[in-house]
């Protein structure tokens, strides 16, 4: 079914095909009997996992950027996602960036975006998890304004994080995304330790105490990427995200509008950065794995790379609704075909490959 509707929804402008599917998911947001009728069988018990002393039923999570305001991640939770990130949210609301700001590219299974945090801000976000409270596990992906200062965006994160942490269960800083100006400069050892301090400070003074994550983007060197992390986990960080967009363009999408590319091309790329922080880092510091994934292959190379939990979003788009379950059962194959009894266990068991 979804291939005719996915016809469909590719003639139109993607934005406004984003929107439609955000409005149908929002009506399962707030009927339980549809959010039954779309719920898939439950995954394996052999893809069970603990996340940060959470119990994570399947590792498939959907990735920030698909509902950002805080609208449908429990219905995105009935599809099967084991996880769902809303945001970016931001402290106060704002448009994003002006013009033509989504492009598919079907024949590379990819996105191009520069949607630059459009959303109604942290009051409407918190307002809408106060309403519905998540019934699994939501995290809170937040960002700084575009018109905030470098010098203020501790500022921003620690408004964000005070309004989402009594409604989620960890929080994560974007400073990755390369829509907003200036906001990948502070993916730097020396500024991120002051974001983390003051995310978690924030959620402490509301009586919330959260895990906070850092998302990385993946158009810096290894060596730069395991030395922020470094700072971050110094500075309190209890997992990496890897990896935000890429500014890359692979061959045949040379054309594309400036902004992050998703999808099947940033696949490799994000692999090396989580198999890179894995073995800078450590097993102590869990990973997710994000790029790429459209498949349960896919999934399991981040994992075998070392990521614990893995996320999705542009595989999502050109899968449909049954991505997650699609996926958790391609896992459950590839864990077969390498004589795996359980997900975890291959966290990390790719050879390490040469500099």
């Amino acid at each position: 079914m979804y291939g005719a509707l996915k016809s469909l929804l590719f003639q139109m402008d993607p934005e406004r095909a984003h929107h439609l599917a955000l409005r149908f998911l929002k009506g399962a947001q707030a009927s339980a009997s549809l959010r039954a009728a779309l719920r898939p069988p439950a995954p394996s018990p052999r893809l069970a996992t603990r996340f940060l002393d959470m119990d994570v039923a399947a590792p498939l999570g959907m990735a920030a950027g698909f509902d950002k305001g805080a609208e449908a991640y429990n219905a995105l939770l009935a599809l099967g996602f084991g996880h769902v990130e809303v945001g970016t949210v931001t402290p106060k609301p704002q448009p994003g960036n002006e013009g033509l700001r989504v492009q598919r590219w079907p024949d590379h299974q990819a996105l191009v975006n520069r949607m630059g945090f459009p959303g109604r801000g942290m009051e409407a976000a918190a307002r809408n998890l106060a309403k519905r409270p998540p019934l699994g596990l939501v995290g809170g992906n937040i960002g700084p304004n575009k018109t905030t200062p470098a010098e203020k965006v501790h500022e921003d994160l620690r408004a964000a994080a005070g309004a989402l942490a009594p409604h989620v269960r960890f929080l994560t800083i974007n400073v990755s995304s390369p829509n907003t100006p200036g906001l990948r400069a502070l993916q730097a050892p020396e500024a991120v330790s002051l974001l983390v301090r003051a995310t978690q400070e924030a959620a402490d003074a509301v009586g919330h105490p959260r895990p906070v994550l850092l998302k990385l983007h993946p158009d810096s060197p290894d060596a730069d990427l395991v030395a922020v992390a470094r700072a971050s986990v110094d500075a309190g960080v209890a997992a990496i995200i890897a990896t935000n967009t890429t500014r890359a363009r692979p061959p045949g999408t040379e054309t594309a509008i400036e902004g992050g590319l998703s999808g099947a091309p940033l696949l490799a790329r994000s692999r090396q950065a989580i198999a890179a922080l894995h073995h800078g880092l450590g097993r102590d510091v869990p990973i997710i794995g994000v790029g790429g994934i459209l498949t349960g292959a896919d999934a399991f190379g981040h994992v075998r790379a070392g990521a614990s939990l893995v996320q999705a979003y542009t595989g999502f788009i050109y899968r449909g609704p049954r991505m997650a379950h699609l996926v958790h059962q391609e896992l459950v194959a590839a864990l077969d075909a390498a004589g795996v009894d359980r997900l975890a266990d291959a966290v990390g068991t790719a050879p390490v490959s040469s500099p």
